[in-house]
């Protein structure tokens, strides 16, 4: 087991001599490139800001960089080498900012919330920017035309497509927020933008990309980790960044199914951090939390969740253009895995998020439009011991837990985390719950998983 420590340096002015936080390994990034502006895909979502006429505050800014530093960390430290449960690893991320005092009274709040959304433990350490770094966000060289009261999340997935439809069919005018890893994400998230273009011609909307990574030696001493808890923290930092350049009240839409929002484990070996909690409903309290702190006039709101996919897609206020479009979007959790077997990137079909996606456009529209070609669920007895056929035993198993104990889904809503926040919501979050099992169920019904 290996402690890590990562520096966030902004260029050669940031010569700040720094202690030591311990007995960690150090591993220094600039974030500065030769043209003295921010690198590894910061810069690119601010200058799409400023041609906009659009910029952020400082203190966003900082969010921003933070949530970059916590992106290098999350991807390039190991957990199987680098922690010694080989999943809990020791992160300290040591980052310059705007205002040291403000940012270190949200700290155990940053914490608190890095903990619970990655399943680590992780240390903050701010100091000042350097002389000279005051200003990190361009100023822009055109007024503001465009000042949207709604930011929407935009991942190039079906949930965020039909709040982006839902949005623009109200008359909205949001401002949507992609952020790709890979090539495939990129092309689905540009096609889904493009839909909505020629859908709504005379529709006023934006669409920002970022693509914020590292280079697999960024951290030498380790190799990369593909787990990727924390990326909802860098999706809504860019997200806050967007909307606090707007400097108004804004909306952050947050579309994503209750089924999945709550990710309530399947079976018993998927607590805690190995169930996915990127937009849990405490989770994203604290961000609103954070950003409360912050100053920054923006509010995360997730107005689907307590809602199964299949009611969004029922419920979708264009479900003409959904029905047509919706296989342009890409729901899988890891579509280039089809390359092992020779074939272009896809859906597999048979991961949680495919199995979920297909079920719901079965409830919601009838039929699915998405052409699966990997695995067909009903040919034959599919493999319990491969990813063919682990997550449909992990819903076959749930399912039949749930209806021979119809009660116990009161009790495990609560398992992935706290929704104090939200007592009067915790019968939607129950219905939410067991619906989306039920959409699931009718789909896997009559599908044979052997334990070969």
């Amino acid at each position: 087991m290996s402690a890590h420590s990562i520096v966030c340096r902004l260029g050669d002015r940031d010569r700040t001599r720094l202690q030591p936080a311990g007995p960690l390994i150090r591993t220094e990034i600039s974030f500065i490139d030769a043209d003295r502006r921010l690198g590894f895909g910061l810069g690119q979502a601010l200058d799409q800001l400023t041609a906009l006429g659009l910029r952020p505050s400082e203190v966003s800014v900082d969010l921003a960089v933070l949530a970059a530093t916590l992106t290098a960390a999350d991807t390039r430290v190991n957990r199987e080498s680098e922690a010694q449960d080989r999943w809990t690893r020791e992160i300290t991320l040591e980052v310059p900012v705007s205002d040291p005092a403000l940012w270190d009274s949200v700290s155990a709040l940053i914490v608190r919330m890095l903990n619970f959304l990655t399943g680590d433990r992780w240390s903050l350490r701010f100091r000042a920017r350097a002389a000279g770094l005051k200003r990190l966000a361009p100023a822009p060289a055109t007024l503001a035309l465009y000042r949207p009261r709604d930011v929407c999340l935009f991942s190039g997935g079906l949930d965020s497509y039909i709040g982006a439809i839902d949005l623009l069919h109200a008359n909205r005018s949001p401002l949507l927020i992609s952020h790709y890893w890979d090539t495939v994400t990129s092309a689905h998230q540009s096609l889904c933008a493009d839909r909505l273009e020629k859908a709504y011609p005379k529709a006023d909307f934006k669409h920002l990309r970022a693509r914020v990574g590292f280079p697999t030696d960024a951290v030498p001493s380790s190799s990369t980790e593909n787990s990727l808890r924390g990326r909802s923290f860098l999706f809504f930092a860019l997200a806050a960044l967007a909307a606090d350049a707007v400097d108004d009240d804004v909306t952050i839409h947050v579309p994503e199914n209750g089924l999945i929002s709550l990710n309530v484990p399947l079976d018993p070996l998927r607590l805690g951090s190995l169930s996915t909690r990127t937009t849990h409903p405490f989770y994203m309290a604290r961000w609103n939390e954070l950003l409360g702190r912050l100053g920054i006039r923006a509010t995360l709101v997730n107005r689907y969740r307590h809602q199964t996919k299949g009611r969004m897609a029922a419920g979708c206020a264009d479900r003409a253009l959904l029905a047509k479009t919706a296989k342009d979007t890409m729901s899988c959790s890891s579509p280039a895995k089809a390359r092992w077997g020779g074939a272009p990137p896809q859906h597999c079909g048979h991961c949680v998020p495919c199995l979920i996606r297909r079920a719901s456009l079965h409830t919601g529209l009838g039929s699915d439009p998405t052409t699966y070609t990997l695995v067909d669920l009903h040919a034959r007895p599919l493999n319990a011991l491969k990813a063919e056929g682990e997550h449909i035993r992990a819903f076959q198993l749930a399912i039949a837990q749930l209806v021979a104990r119809p009660g116990r889904a009161r009790f495990r809503i609560h398992q992935p985390g706290p929704l104090n926040d939200f007592p009067a919501e915790l019968p939607d979050y129950e219905a939410v719950y067991v619906m989306g099992l039920q959409e699931v169920g009718a789909l896997i019904k009559g599908v044979v998983v052997s334990p070969w």
